[in-house]
């Protein structure tokens, strides 16, 4: 009776303890919550489109340098890194992304965006943080703040990056291949998050495994033999044959897959032709093609090239004429949780939040370069999570009517900033905290 009484009265002191450090953690995110929205707002009105966030990255790496970490500028581009080492222990990598996107903001806010530019492209542009990396910088700023004015409490390394071009899916390559590991501290573990259009502000979502999804784009050139629409028979029309490919195509994920492995093969543009009665001698079709493991990808991508050959020889196409199918170089590989750090990450933050605020969620087809800082080394344990950014006043409505709500890079999507950064500096602080604790 005795060792129950003891056992019991243990386990309420564990209680206890991790109640009054969730308390003073959430007291000293909320303490330093005016500073991190300001910030925000200052993010929010100058963004910066992919591979030119010189003004963010500079400003930035200004404040990570007064917070007293030794920081290098121009890491992959405008890359940032801000390290603090901290006495013996474990590395931790802890990533935002900088980058805008070329969308004319509509949310209405006081603050938003008016900033227009040139993109790569040439073409005039207005710019927005269309999906919110605003949020991101805020949060990492505000865990930086945090850990670098509790060093007492942990014994370790960080490495804070800002990483640029996700949106363009080549941020974290470029960061890499200019020695992030070789160059600075290698990580032991990896974490990142990224804001929610379809969670309700202030929740977290995780998933162990695969989250994110292999992105290619594949361009496909079909060639032809242009002539009078009145005269068929003396053409070869690539828009038939377009068709013909485009159809085919969606037997590579009905009829070639286990149907229990998702993916994804959408023709996202199909251009040709320039009048009613010329039958042109080319066409474009534009794909995105979508997948989580590497097998997948690869079985997807060669029967891409199969069957716009096969088409085209059973049009009988020459040699010289057929279908010309490029994998752009645009690739993001897919991002993997592991999966026992990643339920370890779920638990602390359910501790720390609780029950209601804290849910596994399924996968998702959307590309994130994340995945590639453990695919550079899988000995990392990594783990990127969502925080829910819908504005409680909207997502009650929207759960009883079905109202489609705003989503990640519409320019309407404005979401509760403050709840997302608050509740990803919380659980960051919170993560290193155990990670790094003394």
């Amino acid at each position: 009776m005795k060792n129950i009484v003891f056992i019991t009265s243990v386990l309420c002191l564990a209680c206890s303890s991790l109640t009054y450090a969730a308390n003073n953690n959430a007291k000293s995110v909320q303490a330093a919550m005016p500073g991190l929205m300001a910030l925000y707002k200052d993010l929010h009105q100058s963004p910066e489109l992919s591979s030119v966030e010189f003004n963010t990255a500079k400003k930035l790496a200004k404040t990570a340098r007064d917070l007293g970490f030794e920081v290098t500028e121009k890491v992959g581009g405008t890359g940032v890194v801000a390290v603090l080492k901290n006495g013996q222990g474990p590395t931790v990598l802890i990533r935002a992304d900088m980058d805008a996107l070329p969308v004319k903001e509509q949310t209405g806010l006081t603050f938003a965006s008016k900033v227009t530019t040139t993109t790569e492209e040439g073409q005039q542009a207005h710019v927005m943080h269309a999906c919110a990396h605003d949020t991101h910088m805020a949060s990492w700023v505000g865990t930086a703040k945090l850990l670098s004015e509790n060093q007492a409490n942990w014994s370790g390394t960080l490495v804070m990056i800002l990483q640029p071009a996700e949106e363009r899916g080549r941020g974290a390559k470029d960061m890499i291949a200019d020695g992030l590991y070789k160059r600075f501290p290698k990580p032991d573990y990896a974490l990142a998050f990224h804001n929610s259009a379809s969670l309700k502000a202030g929740v977290i979502g995780y998933t162990p495994g695969f989250t994110f999804a292999n992105v290619d784009s594949v361009n496909i050139e079909v060639k032809g033999v242009g002539g009078h629409g009145a005269y068929p028979h003396a053409t070869k029309d690539p828009i038939v044959l377009g068709a013909r490919i485009v159809g085919a195509l969606q037997t590579l994920v009905s009829r070639e897959l286990d149907p229990q492995d998702p993916a994804v093969v959408t023709v996202g543009s199909f251009q040709s032709g320039t009048k009613h009665n010329i039958i042109s001698d080319n066409a474009l079709l534009l794909l995105t093609v979508r997948s989580y493991s590497d097998k997948t990808r690869q079985t997807l991508l060669d029967g891409i090239a199969r069957i716009a050959k096969g088409e085209g020889i059973a049009m009988g196409l020459p040699e010289n004429l057929l279908p010309v199918v490029t994998v752009k170089d645009e690739y993001t590989p897919a991002v993997f949780n592991e999966p026992e750090f990643t339920k370890k990450m779920a638990a602390l933050f359910t501790a720390e939040l609780g029950k209601s605020r804290v849910m596994q969620v399924p996968a998702v087809m959307a590309g994130e370069d994340f995945g590639r800082y453990y695919r550079a080394d899988t000995s990392i344990k990594s783990m990127i999570f969502w925080v829910g950014g819908v504005p409680h006043d909207k997502w009650q409505p929207a759960q009883e009517t079905g109202a489609t709500l705003p989503s990640l890079h519409s320019p309407f999507w404005a979401p509760d900033a403050e709840k997302v950064i608050s509740t990803a500096t919380q659980a960051m602080n919170s993560a290193v905290l155990t990670i790094l604790a003394r």
